[in-house]
């Protein structure tokens, strides 16, 4: 009976145990735990606010892009003619000028005025290859005859190109021809000369010449050393 008594009277209390715990849950809140957006942690946003409003990026994106460093601008090209120091501008030059050529010999003299003109070819900064043509006329001798010249010669110059004055000193061999026809021999012959000029150049293309050369000939088989000198432009391409 006892026995019986106490069961009864655990099962009853088992029974209160468990309805007092149903109770104390029902009026628990159905999420302990607080809402995520009421907590510290900053919000994330996965994508920029231009993605989503179509507004312009911010300052602090724009001010990332214009930090990226231009390219160095390109050297400015180098100038063709420049006027004085070293330079490497027109390598080709024609020279035009009046030429005074005194010729003597024992057969004929005379002083002839005529044409000058070369062409220069500079190489590099102070040699150049060139080569003449000169003519040369001169008053009556022998009654109806006119003295008369012409030759071509071809050589080697060498000259500065540095400063506004520019010297040049040059050597060439060729042949001349001159009339009129004698009884002493023929009327061609070896040319040579030697001497040299200056140069004031007065323009990027323009330039004053002087010019003083010692002129070798051998006309009726004996050799004559003359002069001459020439005045004139030289045009620079």
């Amino acid at each position: 009976m006892k026995k019986a008594l106490v069961g009864v009277m655990l099962l009853l209390a088992a029974g209160c145990a468990v309805c007092a715990q149903e109770e104390g849950t029902a009026q628990a809140p159905a999420n302990a735990g607080a809402s995520f957006s009421e907590s510290s942690a900053s919000p994330v946003t996965l994508f920029p606010a231009s993605d989503a409003t179509g507004s312009e990026p911010s300052s602090a994106t724009t001010g990332e892009a214009s930090a990226v460093p231009m390219p160095a601008p390109l050297p400015a090209a180098k100038p063709k003619y420049v006027f004085f120091g070293d330079r490497d501008d027109y390598r080709w030059q024609l020279g035009v000028g009046v030429e005074f050529f005194r010729f003597q010999s024992n057969i004929l003299s005379a002083s002839l005025v005529g044409l000058n003109t070369s062409v220069t070819y500079y190489t590099n900064t102070w040699f150049a290859v060139e080569g003449d043509i000169l003519t040369g006329f001169a008053p009556e001798i022998y009654g109806h005859d006119h003295v008369k010249t012409f030759g071509g010669t071809g050589g080697i110059r060498i000259g500065g190109r540095r400063a506004r004055w520019e010297p040049y000193g040059h050597a060439q061999v060729g042949g001349n021809h001159l009339q009129p026809q004698t009884a002493a021999g023929s009327r061609e012959a070896l040319m040579a000369l030697a001497g040299g000029g200056m140069d004031y150049r007065v323009h990027s293309r323009l330039s004053l010449r002087l010019e003083a050369d010692w002129v070798y000939t051998r006309f009726f088989s004996q050799n004559q050393n003359n002069y001459q000198g020439v005045a004139g432009v030289v045009i620079h391409f």
